[in-house]
């Protein structure tokens, strides 16, 4: 069985061209009505139509300087006052670079900022409107502030002191935390853990303006080749001869209920007419919390699914979406839907509490399991995006094997929990046969099983992916 490195050849693919459009982020838009109205049925009909959903505004948004010029803007940007970039800083510059974010040109300004916090969406220049429910912006100190003066760009540095970017047409504006955390999280609760890496300790202001990415974003982990850009992503779902793609956003090891519930959404498809439905297998690549699986165990994990045929290589894409994670629920999941779309993604599978995670002070879950597909249903700049929900799986013990829970007869079923499954992996205890494959298990119980203290007492800790 080929393994995932083969799945897909990366070519080169033409960068986009864009025309500039004064004092905004935004590449021009179709002339498309996008209405705000909540009494909209959740479940709309879904269309058979051939072709890649296009690209939020009409075009992907690529920000990446061209080769000729990348030493004339490494020298510029050395002139420049200096940003140093953290890690999930320089996360969101790949973010934009590729254009996940389309529209976006850049780092948010102000007025970007409050329409994605307060309405989720994004005005365009005809009037039609995109998602957007994540802010998207960069924070900086007093004394930075203070240097970049009355300069109108900047230089953006990453921890190696390199220089990644330059941020142009800059605009400088109070970066109001509370607001920020209680409209994207819905609670200002300590313990919040993109809060507490990324926002509590971040500077006292945000500045936003268009990127000129000087070279493709690297982490030289030995993943990056799984890193697809949107374009190239939309280059091999063509290459494909796909119909329909539908994606799979995860950041946990794959067990044999999800594989049912991507392979019975191709047969769904099919079903529908479809010819050639692609699966984007998706795994979250950006920062995640610390006792989540790191980022290279989980792709260790997914080969051996594919390996093991549990999943078809024919028929799926696997890569590496380079967003940071937020735990946001329903206001996240949006996010994660709107930036698939731009990939190429018609079809998005939702599942319970998306995006979610229990309450860091309280025992109970922060989101409501279902809102989070009801709002992907009705969110404002998602209308061309067919969601589907996640039918429930569980162990079935009268077939030995995952299925689709029967209420009828609940006492068959087996639920085996997130935390069940790391409490067994941690203990070198098998599963159930049938709920995951051997290969797959087996990464899992050496990961957990790198963890045991070493002689010297001290568990290895954890590092956020």
């Amino acid at each position: 069985m080929a393994s995932m490195a083969a799945l897909f050849t990366k070519t080169p693919y033409p960068p986009l061209s864009h025309h500039k459009i004064p004092n905004t982020h935004f590449a021009p838009a179709l002339k498309v009505y996008i209405p705000f109205s909540s009494g909209r049925k959740p479940h709309r009909r879904l269309r058979v139509s051939s072709g890649l959903i296009e690209p939020d505004g009409g075009k992907l948004v690529e920000l990446l300087v061209d080769e000729p010029l990348r030493d004339v803007k490494k020298r510029e940007a050395l002139s420049l006052p200096r940003v140093g970039l953290s890690r999930i800083d320089l996360e969101w510059v790949h973010v934009l670079s590729e254009g996940w974010a389309s529209p976006l040109r850049g780092f948010m300004r102000e007025n970007e900022f409050l329409q994605t916090l307060h309405f989720n969406a994004l005005r365009l220049q005809d009037g039609s409107a995109v998602n957007m429910s994540v802010p998207i912006v960069l924070a900086i100190d007093d004394s930075q502030k203070h240097r970049i003066g009355r300069s109108t760009k900047v230089a953006l540095f990453d921890s190696d002191n390199n220089p990644v970017a330059i941020l142009k047409d800059i605009e400088i504006y109070k970066h109001p935390k509370e607001e920020r955390i209680a409209r994207t999280w819905g609670t200002t609760a300590p313990g919040l853990p993109y809060v507490d890496e990324a926002i509590t300790h971040a500077g006292n202001w945000l500045i936003g303006g268009d990127l000129e990415v000087i070279e493709p974003i690297k982490y030289c982990d030995g993943l990056d080749r799984f890193r697809l850009s949107p374009a190239e992503l939309r280059e091999e779902f063509t290459k494909r001869n796909a119909d329909a793609v539908f994606a799979f956003q995860l950041r946990n090891p794959v067990h044999n209920g999800h594989a049912l519930l991507m392979t019975d959404t191709r047969r769904r498809l099919l079903e529908m007419g479809y010819k050639n439905p692609i699966l984007l297998l998706h795994p979250l690549g950006g920062y995640t919390k610390a006792d989540d699986v790191p980022l290279s165990w989980r792709m260790k994990q997914h080969e051996k699914v594919l390996e093991d045929g549990v999943l078809d290589p024919e028929t799926t894409v696997v890569s590496i979406f380079p967003s940071p994670m937020h735990y946001a629920g329903p206001t996240e999941v949006q996010w994660h839907a709107k930036a698939r779309i731009n990939a190429g993604a018609n079809f998005y599978i939702v599942g319970r509490d998306p995006a979610g995670m229990s309450h860091p002070v309280e025992k109970r879950d922060l989101y409501d399991a279902d809102h989070g597909k009801q709002v992907l249903s009705m969110a404002p700049g998602l209308e061309r995006l067919n969601i589907l929900p996640f039918k429930v799986a569980a162990y079935d013990k009268t077939q030995g094997k995952m299925a689709f829970f029967d209420p009828s007869r609940p006492q068959d079923f087996l639920f085996i929990s997130g935390t069940k499954m790391r409490m067994l992996a941690k203990n070198k205890e098998n599963p159930p046969d049938g709920f995951m494959c051997r290969g797959g298990w087996e990464v899992l119980v050496d990961y957990y099983d790198s963890l045991v203290p070493a002689s010297n007492g001290k568990v290895p800790e954890a590092v956020p992916a």
